[in-house]
């Protein structure tokens, strides 16, 4: 019969995610933020405009309309630069990491044996600019547990490849 063991750990001395140096995101990115968003908010004054132009009575509100919009493009456009500066991700020996945030930073660590899937995707916007979006997949959920957009294509490839490597060995 074995002698059955339950040492105490030092806490102090288990390696710190926050001492990582994580990789930022392809500047690039920044210009597909803010093209997103200029779409986003055309759709939306094109909305308004059409709202305003058959309901005469709204007009008088013109103004407000006007301040209440620009005040939101304006906090859309700062709380995603905010964003775009806290994300970044990294790859350590034994684990996956991704960095987010606007107020609160978020620190999401996924060992690589936790790994199922990995899929590599690129918008209408991000492929013109040469950026692919990692996504990374554990077991149970429908959805994918990382989403690292703003990586240059063959990086993003190269990326995926270190990932798929690590769920074969596994296997």
């Amino acid at each position: 019969m074995e002698n059955f063991t339950n040492e105490i750990i030092d806490t102090t001395q288990l390696p710190r995610f926050e001492e990582v140096e994580f990789s930022v995101l392809h500047p690039n990115y920044w210009k597909v933020t803010l093209l997103n968003a200029f779409f986003f908010f055309l759709i939306f004054a094109i909305g308004l405009g059409l709202l305003l132009y058959f309901n005469r009575g709204l007009v008088v509100f013109l103004v407000d309309i006007s301040v209440i919009y620009s005040v939101l493009l304006i906090t859309a456009v700062l709380l995603s630069r905010i964003a775009f500066k806290k994300k970044g991700f990294a790859f350590r020996t034994h684990d996956v990491l991704y960095r987010y945030g606007i107020i609160a930073t978020n620190t999401i660590v996924i060992p690589y044996n936790r790994v199922q899937h990995v899929a590599l995707h690129e918008g209408f916007v991000s492929r013109f600019f040469g950026l692919a979006k990692i996504e990374v997949f554990t077991a149970g959920g429908s959805s994918s547990d990382i989403q690292i957009p703003g990586i240059e294509m063959k990086q993003a490839e190269n990326i995926k490849q270190l990932l798929m490597g690590k769920i074969q060995k596994k296997l």
